[in-house]
């Protein structure tokens, strides 16, 4: 009953709301992002959706494009080589505070996306879908921020982000009073882990990780 009614009636409220308050600041970053770096404000990804019927499922996801034309379409971005070369000044303050994210209020109201969910895997992050898999993370439509991105975001290696994209999709599934409260504590945790740049490390998916164990053979 909340996985597949309660949750989605939540997310038509909110994301109406959502579209109503942002809609003069997504003017004035559509406006800052053309005039930093010329060509369009958005791009798209196709994205891995929730699995039906056993097979996955593929959408676009939309983003205020915070990279230069010149970047690499479809590379996830800790496969770039020196992923801050792409990035422009603006996208630098957009990707900070999780701007970029903010096309995708659209896309939970037409119903694409969850506010909370598993982030959805580029169409080539096999590995990612592949750990998913494991722990049934593949059957929870994929949202704008999960229990993953609250708890690490860029600074997790895949097998702990499917572990823990795993734990989010067990709440959901045990009953409406659990997955309503791992879906608040989600959405509130996003707000503070975004003012406090939690886990964002230019570079991607255990990007942390991998600056560490650099540091670790440089002092031996």
């Amino acid at each position: 009953m909340y996985k597949h009614v309660i949750k989605r009636l939540l997310d038509i409220i909110v994301s109406l709301i959502a579209i109503m308050v942002s809609a003069i600041p997504i003017l004035f970053l559509f406006i800052a992002i053309k005039i930093d770096d010329p060509g369009p404000a958005l791009f798209k990804q196709r994205r891995v959706g929730i699995k039906r019927k056993g097979q996955l499922s593929y959408f676009y996801i939309y983003k205020f494009r915070s990279m230069k034309m010149s970047t690499p379409h479809d590379v996830p971005t800790h496969l770039l080589e020196n992923p801050e070369q792409y990035i422009t000044r603006v996208g630098k303050f957009i990707r900070k505070f999780s701007l970029d994210e903010l096309p995708q209020i659209y896309q939970v109201f037409t119903s694409k996306l969850s506010f909370v969910g598993p982030r959805p895997a580029l169409w080539t992050q096999d590995d990612l879908v592949a750990e998913r898999e494991k722990y049934g993370a593949n059957d929870v439509k994929p949202g704008i921020t999960g229990w993953a991105q609250i708890n690490g975001r860029d600074e997790l290696e895949i097998p702990i982000k499917a572990k823990l994209d795993g734990e989010y999709a067990a709440a959901i599934n045990k009953g409406w009073f659990r997955g309503f409260a791992m879906d608040v504590r989600c959405f509130f945790g996003t707000f503070l882990s975004v003012l406090r740049s939690d886990g964002v490390v230019e570079g991607g998916t255990g990007e942390l990780e991998k600056k560490e164990k650099a540091k670790e053979v440089a002092a031996k």
